[in-house]
């Protein structure tokens, strides 16, 4: 089970100097990927009333492409998102800026897509909130011919490209797809389309619910569902590293292969606080890489 972190980005601030060093501490103390996710645009909630979405405009969120062709330049580590919200995005523009940071990184993107829940981004980024279940299918489908074909004619119902293509491909050809979603649509389109999932659930009855659904759609798609990987995660909450550890072994059990540690919403108020705990957790987890 490979071992990373989930930066913590509402809380880490928005200095260039401490998201460095973040990542190179993460790395050295043997964390295998840094995942980050996303958000293009906060709700104001004096406008949008009542608001109850969990991130508002005063809430600090990087943005993931420019953030990976950042951090490529300064550690080894896998980077992931985790997740993008693809439909409000341009196609062929997230192929490019894909392929761009798999370039700059030598390989390591891996990328967590999914469809979000706030509209007020989908009507500032021009793009239509009720059909987006329906859009990211088919932009998985677009952007996995981008990646692996040299000159491209797709006809979707949301996307159209006539012979044209991306210049540098990326390294994976194609890059890994990992989806989230809660869901019982999403959880099979996940095992029709997915390379990958983050639950939103922990282990137990909700955990083999979803899975159940994941190996129902990709039976319908011919998949093996064995080969769909599963990215758990794992809160630091009040530090216990007994209970850090054996968390972390429920989702080992449960056939993760990957787990996130995730240190916000922990009282944690500096950057050093987070670095205490990740280097707790590392301990705890005896991390080391891929294990």
């Amino acid at each position: 089970m490979q071992i990373g972190v989930v930066l913590p980005q509402t809380e880490i601030g928005d200095q260039a100097s401490s998201i460095a060093r973040y990542a190179r501490r993460v790395e050295e103390l043997g964390y295998a990927h840094i995942l980050a996710y996303d958000h293009v645009l906060g709700a104001d909630p004096e406008i949008y009333r009542p608001w109850n979405g969990p991130y508002d405009i005063n809430t600090t969120f990087h943005e993931p492409f420019v953030l990976f062709g950042y951090l490529a330049a300064i550690t080894s580590v896998e980077l992931v998102s985790g997740i993008l919200i693809l439909p409000q995005r341009q196609t062929a523009l997230v192929a490019k800026q894909a392929a761009e940071v798999d370039v700059l990184s030598q390989g390591r993107l891996r990328l967590g897509v999914g469809i979000g829940w706030n509209a007020v981004e989908y009507d500032a980024l021009g793009q239509d909130f009720s059909t987006r279940g329906r859009r990211v299918e088919e932009q998985v489908e677009l952007l996995r011919r981008l990646w692996t074909q040299r000159s491209v004619t797709f006809d979707g119902d949301f996307d159209h490209v006539s012979g044209a293509g991306l210049m540098p491909m990326p390294v994976q050809r194609p890059i890994p797809v990992w989806m989230g979603g809660s869901s019982a649509p999403a959880y099979r389109r996940m095992g029709r389309l997915a390379d990958g999932w983050f639950p939103m659930v922990p282990p137990g009855p909700r955990l083999a619910e979803a899975l159940d659904l994941i190996a129902e759609g990709a039976a319908e798609a011919g998949r093996d569902p064995g080969l769909i990987g599963m990215e758990g995660r794992v809160g630091w909450g009040d530090g216990d590293r007994a209970r850090l550890a054996d968390h972390a072994a429920r989702w080992r059990d449960a056939g993760a292969t990957h787990l996130g540690i995730d240190t916000m919403r922990a009282g944690l108020s500096t950057l050093d606080e987070h670095l205490e705990a990740l280097t707790a957790a590392a301990e705890a987890l005896s991390v080391s890489g891929p294990a």
